[in-house]
């Protein structure tokens, strides 16, 4: 029986990652199947770079946001402070300021690739490759908003232990992004596949918040009070 909980958190998990690396293989096919010259591989190629800038430092703090959450649940005596922390409301608490950071940050981020835009997209001598990269690399850089916000609160979810909710979330983000390769880039090329990337980080902060303010058990339902 105690196995059971972990079994349970493992496999929805495994969906997820299931879920994300569809996502990854359907975009690299979209991708290479835009043009037979490469150059949208190759713009392609610079727009990841691009949001990668930010993106390990967003994604580090989805890794702080699992491990500082669950300890903030539990209730405790600090002996320094001499008084008792922790519980549903001070990891709420923590939630919210992780949160703030994560939109700063991603503010923050967004802005600083957009500024080292020029030099990025000196990386290549082709100018066709520095043409296809530019509206891409600049929707990667405006994603880094909501991206500061969904990384964070998807390492809530693992933290809180909401597995099936985060793997179901990526799941419905998957199918959304996955109609929209299908629709998009047909019709504006590779800017399209960014939207397609657009379209899933976006559905991913629906189910954040769904998750921080209906139905998580951080939220104000469940915690009983009314949201702020």
């Amino acid at each position: 029986a105690s196995l059971e909980p972990l079994l349970k958190g493992g496999l929805a998990l495994q969906l997820r990652n299931l879920s994300l690396n569809l996502t990854f293989l359907a975009v690299a096919r979209v991708t290479q199947s835009i043009d037979k010259s490469g150059v949208a591989a190759a713009a392609h190629a610079m727009a990841i770079q691009t949001f990668q800038i930010g993106g390990i430092v967003l994604l580090a703090l989805s890794t702080v946001a699992q491990t500082v959450v669950p300890n903030a649940m539990v209730e405790r005596y600090d002996e320094d402070a001499q008084e008792t922390i922790g519980g549903l409301q001070y990891a709420k608490a923590t939630v919210n300021r992780l949160m703030s950071w994560g939109f700063i940050l991603g503010c923050g981020l967004g802005s600083l690739q957009i500024l080292l835009l020029p030099i990025i997209r000196k990386a290549t001598p082709l100018q066709e490759v520095r043409d296809a990269a530019k509206i891409p690399a600049i929707i990667a850089s405006v994603l880094q908003v909501i991206n500061g916000l969904v990384f964070i609160g998807e390492g809530v979810m693992i933290g809180t232990g909401s597995f099936l909710q985060l793997s179901l979330s990526t799941l419905v983000a998957t199918v959304g992004c996955l109609w929209a390769l299908w629709f998009f880039p047909p019709r504006v090329g590779l800017t399209g596949v960014w939207l397609g990337f657009g379209v899933f980080n976006v559905i991913r902060l629906v189910g954040v918040y769904i998750h921080q303010r209906i139905n998580g058990p951080l939220s104000p339902r469940k915690m009983g009070t009314v949201a702020p």
